[in-house]
């Protein structure tokens, strides 16, 4: 995808653009018709059926394509401040528009760490000035992530932050942790887990199990992130606060969020692309792209996951995003640093291994992707219902797109995917009734 140079300012509002003949796919209308799809001054003003262009309008045919509502990502670690040789708010949301989302929630371990007013406003301005995407800062819920004494959560909230998360450390003080959620509790916001025992996980390089048993690595049992969901699931409950579990992987934890869900409890989940497409069978060449946290598990978790996303348990797809710099992963596998980049790989790799084959239908992909994440953090668009932001994907399922990590607009290549060959990818992206990304010629 070829990204344009437009910044999103907080005034910044397209003409009138009409996108003719697609197939407009929006879960949260129940719609999947072709349909034309009218934006005026950066807002969705009707879909419907071979709508009047207005004098001076742009038209886009988007005949043969699919027109859904901006995709959403509620995990993305965009790096700045602090790390900008891994990621920039720049770098970044131009990374996301290529791979088809119109909006990013960064998450809080940047350096200095998003947990006060003045990271936050510092996030949100250089996304006004440099994004091309919507960016929605999450706050820390320990000060410096250390897991010892809140954040400033009120601050945070007032500031713009959609959601509080240590991501990247668990916070091991239950009682610390259920404080947290109920200072959330006036706010909306909801508590995301990184769901891991640093106990059980210490030391841990891969999925522990057969592979690395074989592989004589260091493994990281599922019980570690097992155990934390249990937890946050009572806390949860305790408290009544909605706790969201974030890359969720495995199906103890699919199980667990499904039962509580089933009790009324205010659970909510995600899953990345690289849980449900790979497995922990990728480590077997050594290669540092395959380390994740949580790591790649069992066949047996990745088919839990997909039935979970597919069934609702899941809420969301979502790609933590990891950039790293190529020096943190070289060497020796149980040294590198752990994490992916996911942001222009996600919607092609879910298109081509599990929309295509018939695993997930499209409609469920796009409602993972759109109306949930902006229902579970209360983000405007995900809809193309009259007055919503002026977001838009354009999908081209016949897209044949080679996966190649020089092209990225991210600053990072820390990718498995790499060379992979897939059918479906983005065609276009618009934010605000502007179109930032097209198809490369």
């Amino acid at each position: 995808m070829t990204v344009r140079d437009f910044a999103l300012g907080l005034g910044a509002r397209g003409g009138t653009l009409v996108i003719r003949n697609g197939r407009v796919v929006d879960p949260a209308n129940g719609v999947d018709a072709v349909q034309d799809v009218l934006i005026v001054d950066g807002v969705v003003k009707q879909a419907g059926p071979k709508l009047a262009a207005p004098e001076g309008a742009t038209v886009i045919d988007a005949t043969g394509k699919v027109v859904c509502p901006g995709f959403i990502d509620v995990h993305v670690h965009l790096r700045e401040p602090g790390l900008e040789y891994k990621e920039t708010v720049a770098t970044g949301t131009r990374a996301a528009a290529a791979g088809g989302f119109t909006a990013v929630c960064a998450m809080a371990n940047t350096t200095p760490v998003n947990d006060n007013r003045a990271v936050t406003d510092y996030i949100l301005a250089k996304a006004q000035i440099e994004g091309v995407v919507r960016v929605f800062p999450i706050g820390a819920v320990t000060r410096g992530l250390e897991g010892e004494a809140l954040s400033e959560m009120a601050e945070l909230a007032e500031a713009g932050c959609v959601g509080y998360s240590d991501d990247g450390k668990p916070v091991m003080n239950s009682a610390l942790y259920r404080r947290a959620m109920e200072y959330s509790l006036p706010f909306g916001a909801p508590v995301i887990s990184h769901a891991e025992c640093a106990q059980l996980s210490k030391g841990g390089a891969m999925n522990e199990g057969i592979v690395s048993t074989e592989l004589g690595i260091p493994g990281t049992p599922a019980a570690a992130e097992d155990i934390m969901v249990a937890r946050d699931i009572i806390l949860a409950e305790t408290t009544a606060a909605h706790v969201h579990i974030a890359h969720l992987s495995t199906s103890g934890s699919v199980r667990l969020v499904r039962d509580a869900k089933a009790r009324g409890v205010h659970v909510t989940a995600e899953v990345t692309p690289h849980h449900l497409v790979l497995t922990e069978d990728a480590v077997r060449t050594y290669d540092p792209n395959a380390k994740m946290n949580p790591p790649l598990r069992s066949k047996h978790d990745t088919e839990a996951v997909l039935e979970g996303l597919a069934d609702g348990t899941i809420d969301c797809v979502a790609t933590d995003h990891a950039p790293h710099a190529m020096s943190e992963k070289e060497g020796e596998f149980d040294q590198a640093a752990f994490g992916i980049v996911g942001l222009e790989t996600a919607v092609p790799l879910l298109l081509d291994r599990l929309v295509r084959p018939g695993t997930l239908p499209l409609g469920t992909m796009v409602a993972r992707l759109t109306t949930d994440p902006a229902r579970l953090f209360n983000l405007p668009g995900g809809s193309l219902a009259p007055g919503r932001p002026g977001d838009i994907t354009i999908l081209d399922l016949e897209r044949e797109l080679r996966i190649e990590p020089t092209r990225f607009h991210s600053k990072s290549r820390n990718t498995p995917f790499a060379g992979w060959t897939v059918t479906g990818a983005p065609w276009m992206t618009i934010v605000n009734g502007h179109v930032i990304a097209t198809a490369a010629d």
